[in-house]
């Protein structure tokens, strides 16, 4: 299927690294803000250059909760991790929040009375319209306490149409089918967030670094991404 997906869309390496990018970058701009404690929803493996590593380079005592709803991905995270108190994963599915919010591991690593970053990068879109993915942020967005944020990228049928189509049409042969959104209605799931410049982008276009080259066909990449904060 990877293959497949490859030969569709060439650019789909280049797609998934920009997403990664774009996740650390927001790491980075988080920590700067003084946040010490991430929820990473959604997470996969934690390999190079992920939610800790980034985090911990700025600030040794962040602590990060990753949570995934692959059983295979939940231990080989364990194994990466092992030996790093400021982590913990969870073998669990967003769409059942109050699993992840009431869970033992999740309050024993982060204090919920404190800002937390949530982090659903490049996950949402495997969560179609009848499991209420805007009711879903809500819910993490409500136990979170003011001056928290939220971080979010998401695949989007605006840019090239036709090259999703196709995208989608193979994603709905997997068990993790996709629901490619527009850009107004990722831009819905911020509800109860105020943005963090410059708003939703596409992917490259979020704070990009100083030295990166510029990116002239940002639309190519068919992902949104963006940052709100909790007033």
């Amino acid at each position: 299927m990877g293959r497949r997906a490859v030969e569709l869309w060439p650019e789909l390496p280049e797609i998934m690294q920009a997403n990664r990018a774009f996740m650390r970058r927001a790491v980075r701009f988080l920590t700067s803000a003084g946040i010490r404690q991430f929820l990473d929803l959604g997470s996969g493996i934690p390999t190079v250059g992920n939610v800790h590593e980034v985090a911990q380079q700025a600030a040794p005592d962040v602590r990060v909760v990753y949570v995934d709803n692959d059983p295979v991905a939940v231990e080989h995270s364990r194994a990466i991790l092992t030996g790093n108190p400021h982590t913990v994963v969870l073998e669990a599915d967003l769409r059942d929040p109050d699993s992840i919010l009431g869970d033992r591991e999740l309050a024993r690593m982060l204090d919920l009375s404190q800002p937390v970053a949530v982090l659903m990068v490049a996950v949402l879109h495997f969560v179609p319209e009848e499991a209420h993915p805007a009711a879903l942020v809500a819910r993490f967005r409500d136990a979170i306490v003011p001056g928290s944020f939220l971080v979010l990228s998401h695949a989007s049928t605006d840019g090239q149409p036709e090259r999703t189509a196709e995208h989608r049409g193979l994603y709905q042969r997997t068990a993790t089918p996709m629901t490619m959104r527009t850009r107004a209605e990722i831009a819905a799931l911020f509800g109860g967030f105020e943005w963090v410049a410059p708003g939703l982008v596409y992917l490259p276009l979020w704070r990009p670094d100083p030295a990166a080259p510029v990116e002239e066909r940002p639309e190519r990449f068919t992902g949104f991404a963006g940052v709100g904060r909790k007033p």
